[in-house]
């Protein structure tokens, strides 16, 4: 696995990781490193190699492309330099960056197979990030390295249908690219008993701060209501370009008592905060990328039983009704205020949403889902006669994804 994220946190990476490792297969995970982290380590029995620090501060485009460049040459020595020291069977490219699936360049010649996994459409991401626009040079230039990086792979995974349908529109053949939402690892995000009894109502936010999550507009409805509900308080975890914009205005509003930004915390460690939460809030912006990017945290606090506010937008709608999920108007902060504000005083709502969230989302469990992703890697690694590809030398029983070889008894296969 080959991914420009923190691998702890990243949820998509290591539920694809472990649950190799789970069924006999070996693992190596090449990503970034927080301050105090070691380069190299073993997490639930994958072998994680962090090659580079990252500090989530960019704020201009070419320091931005800067650090991915240099990732991009870092990881393609590394994954040539392991290469020769025992073939890797497949190497799982996680985007964005598109391009960084040519890290494999060397690999893919000796026989590797690589998969291409599309987190974020690119072209759509940096119009939101950097504020451009899709009719612009740049725009044009993500797209051409998007058909390229897809033609390189053998196969693309889309990260939801509307995705899918717009690479098969512009990059992809529909035969060579699957869908896989980011669906929630049981393992992780189940209940283990709420054990908060402060008297507080917590409404919860944790994953990236970027403009188009719309925690601006959050702290915006929270400030209207915020004496309306006096013991409510809103908790965010997470970390991006908007971080210290978002302490300011917090500052700004005079909130520093009710509203507190914490950094990201560890998948294991979140789990235990969403699910003590009294209610989730995913405030996503519905212009361009945030229309269509689905976010995994909704699924995640149904599975934990925390009620969720939603925003109307495209994809939203696409997979959730207001009988899971309570929805607001996208970009509006006097509707998620109200939308607060109902929920925080309609005890019997929450509970009902909740309890029919916990039904619906059985259907989008990394458990219920992990056997086509399983599928998937055996098609590319062995041939139709269920011989193994020819990737390396080893045994037959020994199958390679993510950085390095995978093992697998022959009776799995």
């Amino acid at each position: 696995m080959v991914s420009y994220s923190f691998y702890e946190e990243d949820n998509r990476v290591r539920r694809y990781a472990e649950a190799l490792v789970k069924r006999g297969d070996s693992v190596d995970v090449v990503a970034l490193r927080k301050k105090g982290q070691p380069y190299e380590g073993y997490l639930n029995g994958v072998r994680v190699f962090r090659i580079q620090k990252r500090i989530k501060n960019e704020r201009s485009k070419f320091t931005y492309l800067g650090r991915l460049l240099l990732f991009f040459v870092r990881s393609m020595f590394f994954l040539t330099g392991r290469q020769f020291r025992g073939r890797y069977d497949l190497i799982h490219v996680h985007s964005v960056p598109d391009f960084e699936v040519f890290s494999a360049l060397i690999p893919k010649l000796m026989g590797s197979k690589v998969i291409l996994d599309i987190h974020d459409l690119l072209p759509e991401f940096y119009t939101s990030k950097f504020q451009s626009k899709k009719k612009s040079l740049v725009f044009s230039i993500l797209v051409a390295m998007e058909r390229m990086s897809a033609s390189f792979s053998d196969h693309v995974i889309a990260a939801n249908h509307i995705w899918e349908k717009r690479l098969g529109e512009r990059s992809v053949s529909p035969e060579k690219c699957t869908t896989m939402l980011n669906f929630p690892d049981t393992d992780i995000f189940q209940r283990r008993g709420r054990d908060r009894n402060d008297g507080k109502f917590i409404i919860l936010y944790p994953g990236t701060l970027n403009f188009h999550q719309g925690l601006d507009i959050a702290i915006h409805a929270f400030s209207l209501i915020e004496k309306q509900m006096p013991n409510a308080e809103f908790h965010i975890y997470g970390a991006g370009e908007q971080t210290e914009a978002l302490r300011q205005l917090i500052v700004d509003l005079g909130l520093k008592e009710k509203i507190s930004l914490t950094d990201r915390l560890p998948l294991d460690q979140i789990v235990s905060f969403m699910e003590n939460a009294d209610l989730g809030v995913v405030p996503k912006r519905s212009s361009g990328f945030g229309n269509e990017a689905f976010s995994t945290k909704i699924l995640e606090f149904m599975s934990l039983g925390t009620p969720v506010i939603v925003p109307d937008t495209m994809v939203d709608k696409y997979y959730f009704t207001d009988s899971v999920a309570y929805f607001f108007s996208a970009n509006d902060e006097k509707s998620l205020a109200e939308a607060m504000l109902n929920l925080y005083r309609n005890k019997e709502l929450r509970q009902r949403l909740a309890d029919k969230a916990s039904e619906f989302v059985k259907k989008y469990t990394w458990d219920a889902n992990c056997q086509k992703y399983f599928d998937l890697v055996d098609s590319l690694v062995y041939s139709s006669n269920g011989a193994r590809s020819n990737a390396s030398s080893r045994p037959a029983q020994t199958v390679g994804t993510g950085r390095e070889s995978v093992t697998k008894s022959a009776s799995k296969t």
